[in-house]
Parts: C-alpha cells; sequence; structure tokens
C-alpha cells in the first residue's frame, strides 16, 4: 500500500469513526474530510466542482424542491382519505401500500413529512401504532423507481462515472416490489408489537378557525363523529354557528346541516387539516392557494384594535386574508368575521404578493415572522403540478427528455404559476444533502483513483476465499447494510460502491448484482432510528424508544434482505 492509499484509508476510517461516534453533523464531518483531501494535494478544485455538478445529484437537489408543490395538493389528502378508516390491519395494509406508491415517485424523505400529520389526525389508532410503519413503507417504496430515494440517484452517478449505461427508471422495481411484498406482511404481523402512545401535546385550543358546510356537502346529514369532526389531533371542534344560533358545546351526536359554521380551536397545521375535509369551506378559502403562513401579533398602537376584519379593511390594505386568530388560551366565539381585534392577538395569515410592502405593517404589528405550514393549492393549480410531474417522469421513462431538464423546467413553471415561491425554493434547498453526496463523490472517486478500492476488493475476496462470488455478493449487502444503520444511507452507499465495484471486477462477472446489493443494502435501514432520515422523522413524532424499533425493526430487516438476496440473482444473474 502506497503513502497515498494509507492516507486516504486513514482519512476514511477517521470519517467513520466520527460519524458512528459523535453528534457532529454529517456534513461537516464530510466536508472536513474533503477539506483535508484537497489541502493533501490529494483532489483538486475542477474535479471537486465536477463532483459537486454532479447530474444525479443536481436531479435530487431538484426532485427536493418540487416536492414542495408536490405537497401542497389534493393528492396528499385523498392519500391520506384512503387510510383514515377501517381496522387496524386494514389501515396498516392501505396506510403500507399508499405510503409506497407516493414514494416510488415522490422523495421518500417528501412523503413521510407530509403524511405525518395526516397520520397523526387518524381518530382511531395511536400515532405511535402506524408512524414507524410509515417510515418503513416509504424506505420501501423509495427503491421501486429511480426517483424514489436519494441514495438511487447516487448510486447511478457513480455508475455513469464509470462509463456504463444509466440505471433505468424501472430497472430495479421487480426486485423493490418482492421487498415491498413481504414488508408489508411483516408489518401486518409485527406492528401490533408497537406501543399505543397518545400524543402529548396539550397545547391543541390555541388558533381559532372557522369553516361553513358547502351546499351538497358529503358532511351533510351525519354526526359530528361520523364525520370524523371528534377527536381530531391537534383540532378540536368548539362550537357550531346555525342560522345565528350558537350550539356549544358540541356534542358527538349533533348532526351537521347545510351552512353550519363550525369553530375549530388547533395549531397552525389545522388549516391543511381543514382543507382536507371534502363539503368544508374554510374561512377566506378563495384567497388561500398554495401560501407559506405568516403569524403577526397586533401591536398597542395598531389602528385596527377594536375593529373587525371586515371593518378594518384587512385585506385591502395589508394584501393578506386572516385564517386564523390566536388570544393566549382565552376561548373566541361567534366566528371569525365577528372577533374585535386587539392587542397581543397573533394572526394566522396567507399573503399577498404584496404583503412586505405593505406601508402599515410596522405600525400595526410587533412581530412578523414565517410558520412551518402552507396551504393547499386550489383545484386546478393541483392538477397543473401533479400532470406536470407525471409528463416529466413519463418523458424520462421513454428516454425522450432528460429528467434534470424535465425537473428544471417544472420548477421554473411552478414559480411562474405561484405553485412555488422563491422563499420556499431557498428554504427548501437541501444543503446539508448536497454537501454530503458531493463530498462522498469525491471520497468515493478518490477511492477508485489511488487503487485503495482495488486493495479493498481483493483483500475482501481473500477473505472470502471459498464462498465464490455469491459470498462476495452477500458480503457486499451485509456491509453496506450495516454502513446504513451506522452511518446514514448516502454516505453507505458512497463508501460501499466503489468496493463493489472492484470486487465484480476481481471475480470477472456481471456488476448489476453488485449495484443492486449497493442500492437495496444502503436503503435497508430498519433497526436503528439514525439509520435512514424518515425513520428519525417519526422517532419523536411518535414518542417511540430504541426498543421499538427492534421489535419489528429486527424482523423486516432479516426477512426484507432474504428475500431481496435471493431475486437478485434470479434478474441480475452474475
Amino acid at each position: 500500500m502506497t503513502s497515498v492509499q494509507g492516507l486516504v484509508l486513514t482519512i476514511l476510517l477517521v470519517l467513520v469513526v466520527l460519524l458512528i461516534t459523535t453528534k457532529i453533523k454529517p456534513a461537516l464531518l464530510f466536508v472536513g474530510a474533503l477539506l483535508i483531501c484537497y489541502l493533501g494535494g490529494l483532489i483538486e478544485v475542477p474535479e471537486l466542482m465536477n463532483n459537486f455538478a454532479n447530474e444525479s445529484l443536481l436531479t435530487l437537489v431538484l426532485l427536493m424542491m418540487i416536492s414542495g408543490a408536490l405537497e401542497k395538493t389534493r393528492l396528499i389528502s385523498l392519500i391520506s382519505h384512503c387510510f383514515s378508516k377501517g381496522s387496524y390491519s386494514q389501515v396498516i395494509l392501505k396506510l403500507s401500500i399508499s405510503t409506497a406508491f407516493l414514494s416510488s415517485f415522490m422523495n421518500n424523505t417528501a412523503v413521510v413529512a407530509s403524511l405525518i400529520s395526516a397520520v397523526k389526525r387518524n381518530h382511531q389508532h395511536a400515532p405511535s401504532k402506524l408512524l414507524i410503519p410509515l417510515s418503513y413503507a416509504a424506505i420501501c417504496g423509495g427503491t421501486l423507481t429511480l426517483v424514489g430515494t436519494s441514495t438511487n440517484l447516487i448510486v447511478n452517478s457513480f455508475v455513469v462515472e464509470k462509463g456504463l449505461p444509466s440505471l433505468g427508471f424501472f430497472e430495479f422495481s421487480l426486485v423493490g416490489l418482492a421487498g415491498l411484498a413481504v414488508g408489508v406482511l411483516v408489518l401486518l404481523i409485527f406492528s401490533r408489537l408497537l406501543p399505543e402512545r397518545q400524543d402529548k401535546n396539550s397545547d391543541q385550543a390555541s388558533y381559532f378557525l372557522e369553516a361553513k358546510v358547502k351546499t351538497g356537502s358529503p358532511l351533510i346529514g351525519s354526526s359530528v363523529s361520523e364525520n370524523n369532526l371528534r377527536n381530531l389531533q391537534q383540532l378540536y371542534l368548539a362550537e357550531i354557528v346555525r342560522q345565528g344560533e350558537k350550539i356549544c358545546p358540541v356534542s358527538p351526536g349533533e348532526i351537521i346541516r347545510e351552512n353550519d359554521r363550525l369553530l375549530f380551536c388547533g395549531d397552525v397545521n389545522s388549516v391543511g387539516i381543514l382543507q382536507d375535509f371534502q363539503g368544508l369551506d374554510l374561512f377566506a378559502e378563495h384567497q388561500l392557494n398554495g401560501q407559506n403562513l405568516v403569524e403577526v401579533i397586533v401591536s398597542p398602537s395598531a389602528s385596527i384594535t377594536g375593529k373587525t376584519l371586515k371593518e378594518c379593511h384587512f385585506r385591502e390594505n395589508f394584501d393578506a386574508v386572516v385564517v386564523a386568530i390566536r388570544r393566549g388560551h382565552t376561548p373566541l366565539e361567534g366566528g371569525l368575521g365577528k372577533v374585535e381585534l386587539r392587542e397581543g392577538d397573533t394572526l394566522l395569515l396567507a399573503p399577498g404578493k404584496t404583503f412586505e410592502q405593505s406601508k402599515n405593517l410596522t405600525r400595526n404589528f410587533v412581530v412578523i415572522s414565517g410558520v412551518d405550514a402552507s396551504t393547499r393549492l386550489n383545484s386546478s393549480r393541483s392538477c397543473g403540478v401533479i400532470l406536470g410531474f407525471l409528463t416529466v417522469v413519463l418523458l424520462a421513462v421513454f428516454n425522450l427528455v432528460p429528467l434534470f431538464k424535465g425537473l428544471l423546467v417544472l420548477l421554473v413553471v411552478s414559480l411562474f404559476i405561484g405553485a412555488l415561491s422563491w422563499h420556499e425554493v431557498r428554504r427548501r434547498f437541501p444543503l446539508e444533502i448536497w454537501a454530503i453526496v458531493g463530498a462522498a463523490l469525491s471520497l468515493a472517486h478518490l477511492m477508485t483513483s489511488s487503487g485503495l478500492a482495488d486493495i479493498l476488493g481483493r483483500f475482501l475476496q481473500l477473505q472470502l476465499n471459498g464462498f465464490g462470488v455469491m459470498g462476495a455478493f452477500i458480503a457486499i449487502y451485509l456491509v453496506t447494510l450495516l454502513l446504513t444503520e451506522l452511518i446514514t444511507n448516502n454516505a453507505a452507499a458512497a463508501l460501499a460502491f466503489p468496493i463493489a465495484y472492484s470486487l465484480a471486477l476481481a471475480y470477472d462477472v456481471s456488476i448489476m448484482p453488485f449495484i443492486m446489493a449497493v442500492i437495496f443494502g444502503s436503503s435497508a435501514s430498519f433497526i436503528s432510528p439514525y439509520g435512514y432520515q424518515t425513520n428519525l422523522m417519526v422517532y419523536s413524532a411518535g414518542d417511540y424508544e430504541f426498543k421499538d424499533y427492534l421489535k419489528i425493526g429486527i424482523p423486516m430487516s432479516i426477512l426484507y434482505s432474504a428475500v431481496v438476496l435471493f431475486t437478485i440473482p434470479q434478474l441480475f444473474p452474475f
């Protein structure tokens, strides 16, 4: 081993140890390792720029930004409605299939982020019984297509770099479907072992919201309980106003009638929750179209105090509509349009294009801040975004337009029609993923160019002497799986691919089974909450403990891996 190879190996070993043993952000560790390589003369600027501008990496970045528009469409609402009713087994089955379907075309991290609130609203089953299955289904679904998860695109960038043909959009779908089938079976059997913990959030009655029952609404004629308007997570039906008379408190058996005004208390996400109900017209609904919401606090010197929203001509003066009001823990009543504003009131606004240029902002409001919530796009824009995305995917599948170009055009169109804003694009830019993947690509290229990958491949081949190519194939899968559980999926794929490639060359066999081993091994993180981002996202949302992942993750990992290891050689012979 040369001094350069020894230095590269030392840097990689230190990187892996730090990733496992410290809480330093992986992005900082990867960029730090790359900086050491650059200062040591191991890599040059042009090569660095080429890796960070890799087309597959930029495609991943575009996908994650476009997902912001997809999250605001009515598609998520329709999907979440599918698994809102039924027995526990039925909900698990519908949740798993619908989540996997979404994750195969949208980035699975974005899918889980969009569906967490819908799962927590399920009034029949505790969130802790559903959120880990949500994450696992998203992981399985992500392996169905090229764009389902970031690791697929990362591995594809390595494949292209080696001069091999790019992976097809559905090239590994059959293996993914086999893994998904056994994954759903495991979830149906073992998810009952998950604990039943209710949401501990007690600050539910914060914002005051209003919605009107529209003519022809499917809610009409059914009770509050039958319409699932009772016991919603972080949303409480406080009052009904019917023909000028108030019904308070509202009993579960109260029948909903046409033109009823329903007054709710809830958090900022309640806006999206109410927009998901068919036949409900949220207050100021016609002015809501995908905007990011803004919170403002009414100033003591505000000219709007003592007036209702109509009396102060709120929309005309500020180019914004009020969708909710909060007055500490004081319950409000009578409808949003009748509330007289007071100093200290917090208003949840859907801003227009000129909101920030309004001259009266600083006089009337003391605090202005964005919140991590947005309204739904209207039906026409929702259809436009969904059809645009499907068109981009189909053009890429039939090799008519590269995926990167199609997504770039779709991003520009989304900005033009207002489905996304520049603020959202800046906020959603995945800087950490871009840094990790760009650095990992550089380090992986350095492993290959220095000859270290060949040395590690021959060493692994020597250790597996007697087990043959099948033993090497299983070994690279297990190594990738172990790295995924310890240091995250993207890093595992980047470090394992050069070794897998060298192993295939050493055995003089097809590279495809080894590529698939890396792809599926880096997406098979079921045992640890820290190995995959979706697992970490549901960790606190479901109030889980580490042992909860072990109950369902161990059988999931064993059976999923067994099916994948059996299926890959059948479809991609050595």
